[in-house]
């Protein structure tokens, strides 16, 4: 056998290899941050039911400086769209899909590039026992190939994470401080 056809057979045993080992992965995944705001969920909900707020306090707003948005449908909760497009951020948009007042949001996340991917975020809102909020932001959605592959070398935890605990630690200081 001569030493291109042993290279091509060793790349082509790593290649299934590589691909066994991303089928085991898990088909989807889930991401969640909790915060407690002391300020009441009647505060806190329009912070995220109102796209037009997410500049206040979303981390993902300040990626890039010359981020594009467009805003469309209703002007806060169900059927409220905003799209984005940046140069760190990529493309996409988000819809809202249920809506409770004070208490839930939950919104249909649309990346469409650098990567594409669909994914749920979902913001809870719950009263605390001393008049605050404890919310909780999550995300999770499919684990396609791509995306299996993908985590092996982008943790969304350690990447993502970080950037929902600010997002969530902004949205308390804006509540707690009434300017949202």
């Amino acid at each position: 056998m001569s030493i291109g056809i042993g290279i091509l057979v060793f790349v082509a045993i790593a290649a299934l290899a590589l691909a066994a080992f991303v089928a085991t992965r898990p088909d989807s995944f889930r991401l969640e941050r909790g915060v407690t705001i002391a300020a009441p969920p009647e505060t806190v909900y329009p912070l995220i039911a109102d796209f037009h707020r997410w500049t206040l306090w979303s981390p993902f707003e300040a990626m890039d400086a010359g981020l594009k948005r467009s805003f469309g449908g209703a002007e806060s909760g169900v059927g409220a769209h905003y799209g984005w497009e940046g140069e760190k951020s990529g493309v996409g948009h988000m819809e809202i899909l249920e809506a409770t007042p004070s208490s839930r949001v939950i919104i249909k996340l649309d990346f469409l590039k650098p990567v594409e991917a669909h994914n749920t975020a979902e913001f809870t809102i719950a009263p605390t026992a001393s008049g605050g909020s404890a919310v909780t932001w999550s995300m999770h959605g499919p684990h396609n190939l791509v995306s299996k592959l993908l985590s092996l070398v982008f943790n969304i935890e350690k990447i993502t994470g970080p950037m929902f605990e600010q997002g969530l630690a902004t949205m308390k200081t804006i509540a707690e401080s009434g300017k949202g």
